[in-house]
């Protein structure tokens, strides 16, 4: 007979124990593996793909496939040495949680499935207001990311919009409906206009303007806006970390009864930090926001955070609404009446760890933290001749290193070294790598360390042991 809380179903205690000690010796090692998987460990995920048995596997061997397998072939983007496109790690207080969270197992969607789920995103999403300093009656909910959260604020825009023109959107779709006219940004991310054909507004009406020579969406240059106008702003380009203008676009924004959306994505805990605080002026007016949690707040994947100000609230409920007999009756703390979903995970408990461990002083020293290690890059690249792109304004750094072809060889060449990575991008018609410091683990050490492999192989580059095809000229 099974021993009770050994060996049975749910209770299975050393399959999970041997799940944790696998994931902790997966996390101490990261500091002495490769940031990027090595061709071998990828050529055996292949092993994975087995025929399905017609019977039932031991959980055992299943964990162990996948950790043997799998664990070798993922990317160290929770160390301390990932500085590709904008990944963070994740808080040990939030991943603990989140695999307490996860045990739970809790469906999140309604006060009456689950009271710890609802009480505790109620208190994190509170947290979050405090941090940023907005009013104690902005309301909002935790999505799966940025994406999601554009959904959610253009869904509440579109709502805004066609009800001051007579048309109930929920009711009657866009058939017929009176024009709405999106305008951002030229360096808008694509995020945005995935949300904005998911919602039917489609991407052909959108007018993009113009930017600076830093990507800051140019004030003067703005088309002239209407009630039927969504204004989608940016704070914290994807490359070049920098900020439109908001002060300005609100003004904009308000005299001509327009909404204003932010798009947020890493830029919003910019306004946790007294240093960087005045990056966001203007966020308290804007009316709605969308962020990733699993950036800068270094929860894990996948975590963001749509939120409108106490005025637009309304508009995000009504356009969210969702409706059946069987539910239980409105509650304002059913986070799931918040947000897209209607089955989901106990987001806001990863949210709740992060910030109760940090607290505000910790999240303020994160972000500064990694901003410090940001302009670092950029000053050891600089010195050594190499042309930093952009201002340095928050942890974003862009750099060449000569020709487009040099600049392509040095990324492909520490890609390949494995110290650290970085990803590529182009900016102002020049190939440029990108370096974004955004996790919690990296440390004084990993910046020097990944510096001293980055000034390493470009000298290679610049004496001709490495091209773009490869290291000392292999394809």
């Amino acid at each position: 007979m099974a021993i009770p809380g050994e060996t049975t179903g749910p209770t299975d205690a050393a399959l999970f124990r041997d799940a944790v000690e696998r994931a902790i010796r997966y996390l101490h090692d990261l500091p002495d593996r490769p940031v990027f998987p090595r061709e071998g460990a990828t050529n055996r995920l292949s092993e994975l793909d087995l025929s399905l048995p017609d019977g039932p596997t031991d959980p055992r061997l299943v964990l162990a496939l996948l950790d043997e397998i799998g664990s070798p072939a993922t990317v160290a983007s929770p160390g301390g040495r990932y500085f590709g496109y904008v990944i963070g790690g994740s808080l040990p207080a939030a991943l603990a949680a989140h695999w307490l969270a996860t045990a739970w197992d809790q469906n999140a969607v309604f006060r009456a499935t689950s009271p710890v789920s609802a009480f505790v995103e109620d208190v994190a999403l509170r947290w979050i207001l405090e941090v940023l300093t907005l009013p104690p009656d902005w309301r909002g909910g935790f999505v799966t990311g940025t994406t999601m959260g554009h959904v959610a604020g253009l869904a509440a825009a579109r709502h805004a919009v066609l009800e001051r023109q007579g048309w109930d959107v929920e009711r009657d779709g866009l058939f017929g409906a009176p024009p709405i006219r999106i305008v951002t940004s030229a360096h808008a991310h694509a995020t945005l206009f995935r949300a904005a054909r998911l919602i039917g507004l489609g991407d052909g009406r959108v007018v993009r303007v113009p930017v600076d020579e830093q990507g800051r969406m140019i004030p003067t240059r703005l088309p002239e806006l209407d009630a039927s106008t969504i204004l989608c702003a940016q704070a914290g380009n994807v490359d070049g970390g920098s900020f439109d203008p908001l002060p300005e676009l609100v003004d904009a924004a308000r005299a001509s009864g327009a909404w204003i959306h932010l798009d947020a994505a890493f830029g919003l805990w910019a306004r946790a930090t007294p240093r960087h605080a005045q990056l966001l002026r203007g966020l308290e007016d804007v009316d709605s926001c969308a962020a990733d949690l699993h950036k800068w707040l270094n929860v894990p994947y996948d975590n963001g955070v749509i939120l409108v100000r106490g005025s637009a609230a309304n508009s995000l409920r009504s356009a969210l609404r969702m409706q059946g007999a069987y539910f239980p009756e409105e509650d304002a703390r059913d986070r799931g009446r918040w947000t897209p979903d209607a089955s989901r995970r106990a987001r806001g408990v990863d949210a709740w760890a992060a910030l109760l461990s940090l607290g505000r002083s910790g999240l303020a020293d994160l972000v500064e933290r990694n901003c410090g290690f940001a302009r670092r890059f950029a000053e050891g690249l600089a010195s050594a001749g190499y042309s930093v792109l952009n201002d340095v304004v928050l942890n974003q750094v862009l750099v060449s290193f000569g020709s487009d072809t040099e600049t392509q060889a040095v990324i492909e060449g520490i890609q390949a070294d494995g110290t650290c990575w970085c990803s590529g991008t182009h900016w102002n018609g020049r190939a440029a790598m990108r370096i974004s410091v955004c996790s919690w683990a990296t440390t004084p050490d990993d910046v020097e360390r990944s510096l001293e492999s980055m000034l390493r192989i470009a000298e290679r580059v610049r004496g001709g042991s490495i091209t773009a095809r490869g290291i000392d000229g292999r394809s």
